[in-house]
């Protein structure tokens, strides 16, 4: 057989082949945070969870505070009144107060992986393949948070476990915190004391930052914002962010708006992410499927991305 006619014979072999490894890049994974202190999925959520084929759910577990005695302890615990949609994945995600990580124990790592993965037992959630640390940290706490993640991570992957940490858009110009995974939060990018900028995003408050986002050493994925807030100003003054109707009454002279981020702007940012590293949307996270968000997310088509 000559070498021509041994091509030819052959290239319907590899035809499919090439095609498969020249396709379009995989969808990527559809994750939502859960940020309550009850887990609790109405109709609606639930429906959109299914309809929307999200992978992947980040529920806070607990946060770790300090008292007014200075004890490093966890508070707010999640309770338990429904169970997790079939097929959806759990990642138990804690949130660390930047002050407790000031005054953390030595053995705080532990502490940490124990109560999530008993938790986890209690509340028959199996299967978990990760866990997540949230946390503002700040140069004066860096040595620990850092030291604490090597020991939660340590303890993780003896378990067949990794480590994933949320990073802030500040924290992009700093060195990586040891974990395996980051999801970049592309919220809460401005400053609530400025009445004239959407605090919760901005593509002017977000672009100075991607400069660092090619360079940073770490797998990350994104998450996106899927809420609002009424923010209360008194004589140009923040007071604070309203999320009970008469959590304050307003007084004479006070100021309450009303913040959401378009979808377009939340596309916009988005796609300056993409531009500047586009492996950052491997996975996407909306934040988050609260009752009043889920119905924001409807009727907004925040949905949209998951997929523009």
């Amino acid at each position: 057989m000559s070498r021509l006619l041994h091509y030819i014979l052959l290239f319907p072999v590899l035809l499919p082949q090439l095609c498969s490894c020249s396709g379009e890049a995989e969808p990527p994974v559809r994750s939502a945070y859960y940020w309550s202190t009850t887990f609790s999925l109405d109709s609606m959520q639930r429906e959109w969870l299914h309809r929307e084929q999200v992978k992947r759910i980040y529920i806070r577990f607990f946060d770790v505070v300090e008292d007014i005695s200075g004890a490093v302890m966890p508070n707010a615990s999640i309770s338990w009144a429904d169970s997790v949609p079939h097929g959806i994945e759990v990642v138990p995600t804690v949130f660390v107060t930047n002050e407790a990580m000031a005054h953390a124990p030595a053995d705080l790592d532990s502490l940490i992986y124990l109560r999530v993965m008993q938790m986890c037992e209690t509340h028959d959630i199996h299967d978990v393949k990760m866990l997540q640390v949230d946390c503002d940290w700040s140069q004066r706490t860096r040595t620990a948070y850092f030291d604490m993640l090597s020991g939660i991570g340590k303890r993780a992957h003896a378990d067949g476990r990794q480590l994933s940490v949320t990073i802030r858009l500040h924290q992009l110009s700093q060195g990586a915190p040891p974990a395996d995974h980051g999801v970049l939060m592309v919220y809460n990018t401005g400053d609530v004391r400025n009445m004239e900028r959407d605090p919760i995003l901005s593509a002017e408050d977000v672009r100075p930052y991607l400069r660092h986002l090619s360079g940073y050493d770490l797998p990350l994925s994104a998450a996106y914002p899927a809420f609002a807030w009424d923010i209360q100003y008194r004589r140009g003054r923040y007071i604070e962010i309203r999320h009970i109707d008469d959590e304050m009454r307003l007084q004479p002279g006070d100021t309450l708006i009303h913040r959401e981020p378009s979808v377009e702007t939340v596309l916009k940012v988005k796609n300056m992410v993409g531009n500047e590293r586009n492996d950052v949307h491997k996975e996407i996270i909306l934040f988050d499927i609260s009752k009043k968000n889920i119905q924001r997310i409807t009727q907004h088509h925040y949905e949209k991305v998951f997929t523009d």
